[in-house]
């Protein structure tokens, strides 16, 4: 890894470890007695961090050293994207546009919690309830992170409610938030063929909007927001991709 790549990796954990600690930029300067424009200067990759720096950093933001700076040099970095978003946001088929842009792998979580678990989502939560779906889906989780040093992961839309796995993900990979209006994630689903989520509920769009409403301010923490009104999947993947590579 280039060395202007290392203090990217670097700036990029910084943020991350900010934004998880609730802390804001001028918060996290002033406990490790640090100028604000130097902070920001490091989360953005374009500051020369000297150790004395780090350990200050890592002391405020109560992490181990070794989690902030240790970086493999000698291979190229990991690549790993994860989509966020209600169902209908777009995240299998915009997935799959990305993959193959940045020429990696393409996985949906909940798949691989039914591997896991050796059953459908359906059947998970109805023998044994959501607790045990989320078991599985941290196991699938970590097991898909120890598999694949690159990829592009779409995982279930109630992953920001999952301390555990929502911090897991964004400690592990770069965030994008499909954002879309309920009207709009309600016709997608639609138009994919499920018409049976109004026929069941009448007020299935007045939940789905109590539901987003609920989810937003953790979808608001992405690395990245892309708002897709208007877009195709290879538009929206585009744009995510060059912001990924530069």
């Amino acid at each position: 890894m280039r060395p202007e790549a290392v203090l990217v990796e670097i700036g990029r954990r910084l943020a991350h470890a900010r934004k998880n600690e609730g802390l804001s930029a001028g918060e996290l300067a002033r406990r490790a007695n640090l100028s604000r424009r130097y902070l920001a200067m490091a989360e953005r990759g374009d500051a020369n961090l000297s150790l004395l720096k780090l350990v200050s950093l890592a002391r405020a933001l109560k992490m181990p050293l070794r989690e902030l700076c240790d970086v493999d040099v000698g291979h190229a970095p990991e690549l790993r994207v994860a989509l966020l978003g209600l169902r209908g946001a777009g995240k299998s088929s915009v997935g799959r546009a990305l993959a193959n842009r940045l020429e990696v792998p393409f996985f949906e979580l909940d798949q691989l919690v039914e591997q896991n678990a050796g059953l459908r989502l359906g059947s998970i939560f109805e023998i044994h309830g959501e607790d045990v779906y989320r078991r599985h889906q941290r196991e699938a989780l970590e097991m898909w992170l120890k598999q694949h040093g690159s990829g592009v992961l779409a995982p279930g839309g109630s992953i920001v409610s999952d301390d555990p796995a929502w911090q897991r993900l964004r400690g592990t990979c770069r965030t994008v938030w499909l954002k879309a209006k309920p009207h709009e994630h309600f016709q997608r689903v639609v138009d994919q063929g499920d018409v049976r989520l109004a026929q069941r509920n009448p007020r299935a769009m007045a939940e789905l909007e109590k539901i987003l409403s609920e989810r937003e301010p953790r979808y608001a923490l992405a690395d990245k927001t892309v708002l897709t009104s208007g877009l195709t999947p290879e538009g929206i993947a585009d744009e995510i991709a060059a912001w990924v590579v530069n």
